[in-house]
């Protein structure tokens, strides 16, 4: 590293909070994400110390209620979908295409203060006391019923989702206009065309969430009939479309996560990627598969049973591409000089829990079998491994050997990456069995509804 350095080339708290570096707005995203990274873990502790009983003594239903739905909403929204692109993305892309910065250094510095802002408005919601609707926020219950702070915490997302669309605005205008000579769309890193997927579905599927959102604020305040049946609206329209974002959402927390593992397998096996083309291509095809597989959470909702249909085979096919980039990721390992630094043991990690996370989603697309597991613990295990388990995979490790390299390096980083699997792979397994017994999600007091659950429970086999 030269003498003086993006960290060095000017002190104090002013050459921060106005810098246009991109690599300072990454440290800035990477702290401030943390913060949320942290409150949301404080949440989801809270929930499991209050199941540890079969009859969840600790809080009363209410109190619960908004505990998991803070845990979702600080996850998904405040962590999850900004964690990658925002930090990883925005210190590495402009080095990998050949560039000083990206397109626009001053929008960069904006979503960074639209982030804060929404954060912001988030806190308010969770000190005014939480929310209590879920993080789906489903009307009619949250429109007009839920006497929490909706529309403090509806503005937060609101605010939240403008700074990823100036993110992805950003690093699309990049990637076009950009690159360094001979840099290609053939020769771009994986990491690359994979933020480069995730951005398409920032920018033309974040604005569907916050129409939806403040239509929901507009019904809330002013009783207008959208939603809300007794008013003349249509619940299962909010579904529509909160869900033709929120799937899509899924693939701006994990596409971003696959680039990593793209560039750490390759790395680490030292061989070129396995069909570069195809884990490139892989990328684009799991953004526009993800714009039309919304109504899987549906199926229950009262959709035409045709519909529905159309919609099963289509969850189905977006499984492809995940699996091509499994299939080229270990071909990619397979005879190559493997050196199993932590990275790669991470990688691994990340490759083993998405594998069994796709897998279990392949049942969720099953038309029969989802109204028997949907809403049901099957649903969380299948979702924490796939997003809480290997897209977090990604930031941890990346917290740690930023932040934390003493500890991330040899011995200790090495039994971080084994450990954390060995604590996931048991819980989410007892998940999925609680779930194919019927138990569902959001429930304060698994005994007294599902008395067959507290067996499932006591079963440690």
């Amino acid at each position: 590293m030269p003498a003086k350095h993006y960290l060095n080339d000017n002190y104090g708290i002013r050459s921060w909070l106005l810098t246009k570096d991109h690599k300072r707005i990454a440290i800035l995203y990477l702290f401030s994400i943390t913060v949320f990274f942290f409150i949301g873990g404080l949440f989801a502790a809270l929930i499991r110390l209050h199941l540890l009983t079969p009859n969840g003594e600790l809080f009363q239903a209410d109190t619960y209620n908004r505990l998991f739905t803070m845990h979702g909403v600080n996850m998904i929204f405040f962590f999850l979908i900004p964690s990658v692109p925002a930090v990883i993305g925005n210190f590495l892309i402009p080095i990998m295409v050949g560039t000083k910065d990206l397109a626009f250094p001053k929008i960069n510095l904006l979503s960074w203060y639209l982030y804060i802002g929404g954060a912001t408005f988030s806190l308010i919601a969770m000190v005014s006391g939480g929310v209590d609707t879920g993080w789906t926020f489903y009307a009619p219950f949250s429109s007009g019923y839920s006497r929490s702070p909706v529309i403090a915490m509806a503005v937060g997302i609101i605010i939240v989702g403008f700074s990823s669309i100036f993110t992805g605005l950003n690093f699309i205008v990049t990637v076009h206009r950009m690159r360094a000579p001979g840099m290609t769309w053939g020769r771009l890193p994986l990491f690359v065309w994979a933020n480069y997927a995730a951005s398409l579905i920032m920018i033309l599927g974040t604005p569907v969430i916050a129409i939806t959102l403040i239509l929901l604020a507009l019904e809330r305040g002013f009783h207008i009939g959208i939603f809300d049946p007794k008013l003349g609206g249509d619940p299962v329209l909010f579904q529509h479309m909160f869900w033709f974002y929120s799937h899509p959402a899924v693939y701006i927390m994990i596409l971003p996560g696959m680039g990593v593992i793209s560039e750490i397998v390759t790395c680490f096996s030292r061989k070129r990627a396995f069909g570069y083309s195809f884990i490139a291509f892989s990328s684009i095809a799991i953004a526009v598969f993800g714009f039309v597989v919304w109504a899987h959470h549906m199926f229950v909702a009262g959709i035409s049973v045709y519909s529905a249909l159309v919609f099963s085979l289509l969850s189905y096919a977006v499984a492809i591409p995940s699996a091509v980039k499994v299939f080229n990721w270990t071909a990619t390992m397979y005879k190559g000089s493997v050196k199993m630094d932590t990275p790669m043991l991470y990688a691994m990690a990340f490759i083993g829990l998405f594998t069994i996370g796709g897998l279990t989603g392949l049942f969720l697309a099953a038309l029969g079998l989802d109204i028997h597991i949907h809403d049901t613990y099957f649903v969380v295990a299948h979702f924490h491994y796939v997003i809480g388990q290997a897209g977090r995979t990604d930031y941890v490790h990346r917290l740690q050997s930023d932040v934390l390299p003493s500890v991330h390096s040899g011995l200790s980083g090495d039994a971080a990456a084994l450990l954390g699997v060995s604590f996931r792979v048991p819980g989410a397994e007892r998940a999925f069995k609680r779930g194919r017994f019927g138990a569902g999600r959001g429930i304060h007091s698994a005994a007294a509804l599902f008395p067959v659950v507290v067996e499932v429970w006591r079963d440690r086999g």
